[in-house]
């Protein structure tokens, strides 16, 4: 699957209290799992290559999903995110926000789901003293890459790709 710089993409409105997400990198600047975080769930390279297939790009080395590209990303039945690396609970159905762009938004993660990082920081427009950040959001128990933390038509929102969770609809 190709990876594509969302960044990019939603670069002319992702500002998020004084630093915004404008770096053209397209994966991750550590990428999952390696770390020196001690995750609960792990796997060897092959392992996870076998269980992800072609989203192994997006989940262990922060690549994005191609918008719209993912069976999930214009859900909207009543249900929970799941982390396709440990099926780790990341976000439930009433935490979804439903926009165009092609990607899943939320308002927020379920508690102790994710940790957060830094994914790259560059110099904003001519000032080098003021550094563009992203905030990447990353599955507490395996490591891998859920996308990140952005400010979105005026809202702070986890922009996750569609293949990092797998959608259980409510019974």
């Amino acid at each position: 699957m190709p990876a594509l710089q969302r960044r990019d993409f939603l670069r002319g409105s992702t500002v998020l209290a004084g630093v915004s997400a404008l770096p053209s990198v397209g994966r991750a600047d550590v990428p999952a799992g390696r770390d020196p975080f001690d995750y609960a769930v792990t796997r060897t390279d092959a392992e996870w290559r076998a269980l992800l297939g072609e989203d192994y790009a997006i989940l262990r080395e922060g690549r994005t999903e191609e918008p719209m590209s993912s069976d999930i990303w214009a859900e909207s039945r009543k249900g929970r995110y799941d982390c396709r690396g440990c099926e780790l609970t990341q976000y439930r159905w009433d935490t979804k926000v439903n926009l165009p762009k092609g990607w899943l938004f939320f308002v927020a993660s379920e508690p102790n789901a994710q940790l957060m990082s830094q994914d790259s920081s560059a110099p904003m427009g001519d000032d080098p003293n003021i550094m563009n950040v992203e905030i990447e959001v990353h599955c507490r128990r395996c490591g891998s890459h859920m996308g990140h933390i952005l400010l979105v038509e005026g809202q702070v929102l986890h922009c996750i790709n569609g293949a990092s969770l797998k959608f259980l609809p409510q019974a």
